[in-house]
């Protein structure tokens, strides 16, 4: 398994009426944690990219089990727990300043040839850099 973990704050942007932060902001922040989780195995979406791949979001699904807050510090735990083939799947985890878990997700990413916008295999250096954590 591979984690990184990544300390950010709502901001007061990102909130709704009644002070949480708003549903739809999430998504957003979900993202922050993947790019950084692939910047830190020395990767990066503006490199796969200019080498003709993307990796569009397949599939996202949330559970909300407290709000967040504006302001608070929250730290987001982000996981690739299997191998990658085409797909890539990211599961994460919110955590409150108080320690509590208030929010899981996860996400599947496919990688796509951008040319062709056909699924393809995941290259073989991004693939050699995670394989290293599956061992």
């Amino acid at each position: 398994m591979l984690e990184h973990q990544l300390k950010f704050r709502v901001l007061y942007s990102d909130t709704d009426k009644m002070g949480y932060m708003y549903y739809g902001r999430y998504a957003k922040y979900l993202e922050m944690g993947r790019v950084e989780l692939l910047r830190d195995l020395g990767l990066s979406y503006v490199s796969m990219e200019d080498s003709g791949l993307i990796m569009p979001v397949l599939d996202l699904k949330i559970k909300y089990i407290k709000p967040l807050y504006y302001d608070e510090e929250i730290i987001l735990k982000t996981k690739i727990i299997k191998r990658p083939g085409t797909r890539i799947f990211f599961e994460y985890e919110l955590i409150n300043p108080d320690g509590v878990l208030t929010t899981l997700a996860e996400t599947t990413l496919v990688f796509v040839d951008r040319d062709s916008r056909k699924p393809c295999l995941i290259p073989s250096d991004f693939k050699r850099k995670i394989d290293a954590y599956f061992e």
